[in-house]
């Protein structure tokens, strides 16, 4: 029979098989996840376990049949195979190994990583693949047409809720028994505080992660911050690319605010970049991180040590700032690691310029273009990035070198000062890694850190803060009309009066959000000391991660205090601006103009 023949017979059943298939696969993922989640969570019984990963892999194996089947009713399959190369990947590997496993008797997947000491590998293998079939079955729903005219969702509301699913899921795993080293697991309210750090990306932690959580929940923890990560620069992408309905001028302003991107065009093929950029500069880190452990750093076994390199590279790119050692980078073997420090700051700083700036300057594309047109400049918005986020740097180098000479720098000699002050500048604009005693800084230096964590990193990064962009346009318009100019000019380019009218309001907007929430933690925790208290409320609001030791001493009010900090802090200046640029006036009328006296 001949592939025309083939595909005449298969055409009448092919949309039963189709919707059969598709919702064996919609079941089957969702028992995988949940037994999974049972294993991994609950079950501590070795027989019980090894039962639930047979039921496990014999789910695995029906996927493998599914896309083989797949593949017979794909009449096109030589562009099915093309389009679906990684999936076909991944079921390759799984029927390699249950052939291995369950035929020949040999388990390969146990076998290699075994022998390289990597724990828990067969279970890391199957939680892969199921996880991938639930993004698989979580992006098909997103593309039903059906699903979206059910939903109707704003994007705005669309990311709020994404972060609060992911917060969510995050809790509700945190407190299941395996995660924790404790006997009784985690309590609600500090599952509730760590999955928003995680999913926030802040760093602020009321329990230890490297001695409270199992392996499990660190790399529950790693997940979560990876996700939160990415989950600001996939947003417009996924609405270009998904959400097909409705777009529209609205979410073209959105995207511009977000991506800076010329149209819908240029940014629809953003979201395989951005993730593909991430992993590379986190695979690169980890690859120096794990180069540059130092010697009396003990590791159980090799798997381990891949493992923290691989867990401290994601946070610090994603400007997370969670460490798995008691006292962070401040940790006594670490804390003269002078080239760890190095490598973790500048993954801090690329993780905080911006993935706009980043794909402007750093892609393999534009450096071509540049290579063939030398005289190309950067964008607006890279050149402002990148020369504010240098300028807040030596600024901050400088100042605390000068401050802390005789303090927290004085056992150092020059050389080592420098890269410390140089660390601490990186690190507070919005990461929370720490390589000095925060609780001892001099209070100008408190301060200085105020005001670098106040204005954070840059437009769609992964740090939080006023933003960069933020903080010049207000420096500028505060100076332009001092001048008695009316025009904003930024880099020979004319700025609408509309931005730094947005400026002027995330910056308001973050202030009041502040002292409000102050003005209740010196209500609700009245027993320290009113300057600590803004440093963690200004360090969760800008999703920084910074303490002077009091986060896990907070009452209960007091972290969720924190915890509404950091989540409005990590979307909420970001969803005013988007609020703001779809609010389009249309009125065809002028009021009379008037003046109103003001300062």
């Amino acid at each position: 029979m001949n592939t025309e023949s083939l595909n005449r017979f298969l055409y009448d059943s092919k949309l039963r098989a189709y919707a059969l298939m598709r919702w064996t696969t919609y079941v089957l993922t969702i028992l995988a996840v949940g037994i999974l989640l049972y294993a991994h969570g609950v079950v501590e019984d070795p027989a019980t376990l090894r039962k639930l990963f047979h039921a496990i892999d014999g789910i695995l194996a029906i996927f493998v049949v599914i896309y083989l089947l797949r593949i017979l009713y794909a009449f096109e399959r030589l562009k099915f195979l093309r389009r679906t190369r990684f999936e076909g990947f991944l079921m390759l590997v799984v029927f390699i190994n249950e052939f291995s496993t369950y035929v020949l008797g040999i388990p390969v997947i146990y076998n290699i990583f075994e022998s390289i000491g990597i724990p828990l590998s067969v279970e890391w293998y199957r939680a892969s693949v199921s996880m991938y079939m639930l993004l698989l079955l979580i992006v098909e729903l997103l593309e039903t047409k059906v699903h979206m005219k059910t939903l109707q969702l704003k994007p705005g509301i669309t990311f709020l809720l994404s972060f609060i699913s992911l917060i969510c899921i995050g809790t509700g795993l945190f407190m299941l028994p395996k995660m924790t080293t404790t006997p009784d697991g985690m309590r609600f309210v500090d599952a509730l505080f760590m999955a928003t750090s995680a999913s926030c990306i802040t760093g602020l932690a009321v329990v230890d992660p490297g001695t409270y959580f199992t392996l499990s929940g660190q790399v529950l923890l790693l997940v979560l911050v990876q996700l939160g990560g990415l989950g600001v620069m996939t947003f417009a992408t996924f609405f270009a690319t998904l959400m097909r309905q409705g777009m529209g001028i609205k979410q073209h302003v959105a995207m511009h605010e977000l991506m800076d991107s010329d149209s819908l065009l240029s940014a629809k093929g953003l979201l395989g970049k951005l993730i593909t950029l991430t992993l590379s500069i986190e695979a690169v880190g980890a690859v120096i991180i794990f180069a540059t452990w130092s010697p009396e750093v003990q590791f159980t076994n090799l798997g381990s040590k891949i493992f923290y390199s691989v867990f401290h590279a994601v946070s610090g790119f994603c400007n997370a700032g969670f460490s798995l050692f008691p006292e962070g980078l401040y940790t006594q073997p670490l804390r003269t690691g002078y080239i760890m420090h190095l490598t973790i700051a500048a993954l801090v700083i690329l993780g905080g310029l911006g993935f706009p700036t980043m794909l402007d300057v750093f892609s393999p594309s534009a450096m071509r273009r540049r290579m063939h047109a030398p005289w190309r400049n950067w964008k607006l918005l890279s050149r402002v990035t990148i020369y504010t986020s240098a300028a807040l740097l030596a600024f901050g180098t400088v100042v605390f070198f000068l401050l802390e000479y005789f303090n927290t720098l004085s056992t150092l000699n020059f050389a080592e000062a420098i890269v410390t002050a140089f660390f601490q500048s990186a690190t507070t604009r919005s990461s929370g890694f720490h390589t000095v005693d925060i609780s001892v800084l001099n209070t100008p230096t408190v301060l200085l850190f105020l005001a670098l964590m106040f204005i954070g990193a840059s437009p769609g990064s992964m740090g939080g803060g006023i933003k960069t962009t933020t903080f010049v346009v207000l420096i500028l318009s505060v100076i332009t009309t001092i001048r008695g100019r009316e025009n904003l000019e930024i880099g020979r380019r004319n700025i609408p009066h509309s931005v730094a009218y947005k400026a002027f309001s995330v910056f308001t907007f973050a202030v009041v959000i502040n002292i409000i929430c102050i003005f209740f933690l010196s209500i609700t925790d009245a027993q320290f000391d009113i300057l600590k208290l803004m440093f963690e409320q200004v360090s969760a609001f800008a999703t920084v991660g910074l303490s002077t030791g009091i986060t896990a001493g907070l009452s209960d009010a007091g972290k969720l205090i924190i915890i509404m900090s950091m989540y409005v802090g990590r979307v909420g200046t970001l969803t005013l601006a988007l609020a703001l640029s779809t609010r389009v006036s249309t009125k065809a009328y002028k009021l009379p103009t008037s003046h109103l006296p003001v300062g």
